[in-house]
């Protein structure tokens, strides 16, 4: 346990958030929700689908406030502050949907034997449990945490928000992924000088092949853009000016040093093991909470999860559109209802940059070979097959 599992003692009740109808004793739901993000919202509105009554209850680190998080990374150029990104208080939320909200709480312990979760405001018992955590941004070991940004929920957008507000400012963004590249275009339209960092010599190397990544790379450029690649961040150090410094190795061992007023960390995703572990669910570091792929339980009965934090057939499950198909299946397992199957499919991709459109569909396998269907300084088609049947596709078109 650390000292970021503590917090101020506020009593309880002047903090909940109360259920307006509820026949259980006093603690005690049929079902608990850990998280308030886009994921538990989505489980909370579809088990009130299915019953409008079962006491149910919430626990979040945040305020509980909805909002689409995506917003968060094309928010800064057109000025919109977190007050208007929320669409809805937690509060609010939580009464029309007739649940109890326990905001800025902590989850210290899971107990799967006996239920019973443990948070900074006391002890719950829960017949279902959902795993709505999400995923945290990565950190990598040599940046000092209090020197950088991770924009991964709405208070840390509202802190870069403010940050940039007062004037033109040089941004070093550590990630050329999606979340990099989408901050890159935005922050860099406000009015900020902008550089990436990231270890591959493209953006998305990830998601795209070199000939498509190359290409954006190209357009970030035409942008303003500084796309360093082939770099890997050593370490960072404030100056006396309060601007950071920050060094970086490329991959001929060539030192580097950018200067910046701020910093963001945009270098990927990771489940937080602690919870999990702690209730004894099937876990792996790298993808997150396993779970079973027709019905979204855990390894763990009457534990299920959905979102960002878990495991789906091996691989992460990081994606927004999914989100309330999983929270369906979910619902109808913790009403025992019969349901067909929860089917994945892989959703579209879609970039969110104005200077290049960049449509990811389908299957892609980062082994497997890609076609040009078409290459033209307008548009790039790339594809690639299984069974004579195309299982993926790139398009990269200018808007």
């Amino acid at each position: 346990m650390g000292k970021g599992d503590f917090e101020l003692f506020i009593p309880r009740v002047l903090n909940i958030v109360p259920q307006q109808t509820t026949t259980a004793p006093a603690d005690h739901y049929g079902v608990i929700i850990l998280g308030g993000g886009m994921a538990g919202w989505a489980v909370a509105e579809a088990v009130r689908s299915l019953d409008e009554a079962s006491p149910m209850l919430m626990v979040t680190a945040c305020n509980g406030d909805r909002y689409h998080k995506p917003e968060l990374s094309v928010a800064i150029s057109k000025g919109v502050d977190a007050a208007k990104i929320v669409k809805k208080t937690g509060s609010s939320a939580a009464a029309e949907l007739n649940l109890s909200l326990l905001p800025k709480t902590f989850v210290l312990n899971i107990d799967s034997r006996l239920k019973q979760i443990r948070t900074t405001r006391g002890a719950f018992t829960y017949d279902k449990l959902v795993f709505a955590t999400g995923a945290t941004p990565f950190m990598p070991d040599v940046l000092p945490p209090q020197y950088c940004w991770r924009i991964n929920h709405l208070t840390g957008f509202d802190g870069l928000q403010k940050a940039l507000a007062k004037g033109p400012q040089r941004v070093v963004i550590v990630g050329g992924g999606m979340i990099g590249t989408e901050l890159a275009e935005d922050i860099s339209r406000a009015g900020h000088r902008v550089t990436i960092i990231d270890r591959a010599e493209y953006p998305l190397c990830g998601l795209l092949p070199e000939q498509a990544g190359r290409r954006l790379a190209e357009a970030l450029h035409s942008q303003g853009i500084r796309y360093c690649g082939g770099r890997h961040v050593s370490g960072a150090a404030r100056a006396e000016d309060g601007s950071y410094r920050l060094s970086s190795i490329g991959t001929a061992g060539i030192a580097y040093l950018d200067v910046a007023d701020q910093i963001v960390v945009a270098a990927g995703l990771k489940t937080d093991p602690r919870l999990p572990e702690r209730a004894g669910l099937d876990f792996h570091p790298a993808s997150g909470v396993r779970v079973h792929p027709d019905t979204l339980q855990t390894s763990v009965a009457d534990i299920y999860a959905l979102g960002d934090c878990i495991d789906l057939n091996g691989k992460a499950c990081r994606f927004i559109a999914p989100l309330q198909a999983q929270a369906d299946i979910i619902a109808a397992e913790i009403m025992g209802q019969t349901h067909a199957p929860y089917a994945h499919s892989e959703p579209v991709v879609r970039l969110k940059t104005k200077s290049l459109s960049v449509v990811v569909s389908g299957s892609p396998d980062r082994d497997a070979a890609w076609a040009v269907q078409k290459n033209s300084a307008e548009e790039l088609c790339l594809q690639q097959m299984q069974q004579r049947q195309v299982s993926a596709e790139i398009r990269i078109s200018r808007p």
